[in-house]
């Protein structure tokens, strides 16, 4: 059944937002605000359908050409087809909803605080990473390429242009490479990662293998000659979603990567996080910073800290750093980058939810949890320790906002929420909030 609509609004996925003539919401892939649309309808749900475009009757002002030629099959990006200042509206436009839907702010209260996203300097060409499945086509060729989604399958892409420049053809390079190496053998590669630094150079190549033999000095020469590596690892685990670390082996090289941001520099090993967009990271390491005012001498917590992006400039600001921290690559990096910078940093290695409760009293605290925000009762014991001023990170929108309501709960007032834009031409946003304790 087909369908013409006039597209609202972007949602905090993929699909773009409008309603049929019934008034039921349509949800249509590929959709830009101020389109007119003929849709089919393929999904018909209680409160809403899903739909695809037949034909762009009237292109919105914001509708663009994506400047990837495979924005329509890997999916990635799917904000490609829209201006970048509609792209950075519509991020904005998604955190006050959130704070509307799940925190229950009024319109305008949310719109008063909510700040205009900070665009990325490089709308293109700006990942320092990227990461590539693996798998076998239909004759038993080795391919690697991006996810689709939330799918099993592979898009197959020789390039990546959302990547530095000496990334972008990676993908090509390497699936030649790792066929030459596969020749006789299945080496049990099910991952590669890439990470590529503007500023200091380093380009890093880590393969991700079932544990067993591996040819170490063939690998690490072909790969050397593919890509002109500072490093090449092996990290061997387990394939599937745990994906649990039996062991990291530098084939070649440095055996780490590193990168500079903020003035500091950071050694990251090959499991350990590292943001993907460093200009972009060192916005948001300043909003922080700044969110949470005078740090001489001051105690502050860092959860969930990685291998020290926030606790580093912490410390540099002159206080007193408790950094938690769980995955242990990440820990021996947080432990590494404070000698190599030259700043006292407590690492505590555990569980941030369960260390917390015995940190003590703290004058300020910064949070920056996985995409599923924190857990039950982390609010409770965040006010327990009493902090003046808390800077809490998310790079999801509605975990975010529903913690923003458990910390108005215990007693602590969001003052400040910067949208940033470290991913351009896709939905994700990432939010530096700041929140005061009610006196």
């Amino acid at each position: 059944m087909e369908e013409l609509i006039r597209i609202e609004r972007l949602s905090f996925g993929k699909d773009a937002i409008g309603h049929r003539a019934d008034g039921k919401t349509v949800f249509v892939d590929g959709g830009v605000p101020g389109d007119a649309l003929r849709v089919t309808i393929d999904e018909e749900k209680p409160n809403f359908c899903l739909a695809h475009i037949v034909e762009v009757v009237e292109a919105s002002p914001d509708r663009v050409q994506a400047p990837c030629v495979y924005a329509g099959i890997c999916g990635g990006c799917p904000w490609q087809h829209i201006a970048y200042a509609a792209q950075l509206k519509a991020k904005r436009a998604n955190v006050v909803s959130a704070l509307v839907r799940t925190a229950h702010f009024n319109d305008q209260a949310a719109e008063e605080l909510v700040s205009a996203c900070l665009p990325s300097k490089r709308e293109m060409g700006y990942r320092n990473k990227i990461e590539l499945g693996a798998t076998r086509d239909m004759a038993g060729r080795f391919e690697l390429g991006f996810r689709k989604g939330e799918s099993h399958d592979l898009a197959i892409v020789d390039s990546c242009p959302v990547a530095h420049e000496a990334l972008a053809k990676a993908p090509k390079a390497l699936r030649g490479a790792l066929r030459y190496l596969q020749r006789s053998e299945d080496l049990g590669i099910f991952r590669v990662g890439i990470r590529h630094s503007l500023r200091t150079h380093d380009l890093e190549i880590a393969l991700w293998t079932a544990p067993g033999p591996f040819p170490r000095k063939a690998v690490a020469t072909t790969l050397e000659s593919a890509l002109k590596t500072t490093s090449v690892v092996r990290v061997m685990a387990d394939p599937g979603k745990t994906r649990k670390i039996k062991g990291v082996e530098a084939l070649s090289g440095k055996g780490f990567w590193e990168e500079e941001l903020a003035g500091s520099r950071f050694k990251t090993s090959a499991p350990s996080f590292f943001q993907v967009n460093t200009a972009q990271a060192e916005k948001l390491v300043a909003t922080v910073i700044d969110g949470l005012g005078d740090l001489d001498e001051a105690v502050v917590a860092d959860l969930y800290a990685g291998g020290g992006t926030f606790s580093i400039p912490l410390a540099e600001a002159g206080a007193d750093v408790l950094a938690v921290e769980s995955a242990s690559s990440s820990v021996k990096d947080l432990r590494r980058n404070a000698d190599a910078n030259g700043v006292y940093v407590e690492v505590i290695g555990g569980d941030s939810a369960r260390e917390l409760p015995l940190l003590g009293e703290l004058d300020a605290l910064v949070v920056d949890p996985p995409r599923a925000g924190l857990a039950k009762g982390v609010a409770e014991s965040i006010a327990e320790a009493a902090p003046a001023r808390i800077a809490y990170v998310s790079c999801d929108a509605a975990t975010w906002a529903r913690d923003v309501a458990r910390f108005q709960a215990v007693g602590y007032e969001p003052v400040r929420v910067q949208p940033i834009d470290l991913f351009p031409q896709t939905y994700h946003t990432e939010i530096a909030s700041i929140f005061e304790r009610r006196s």
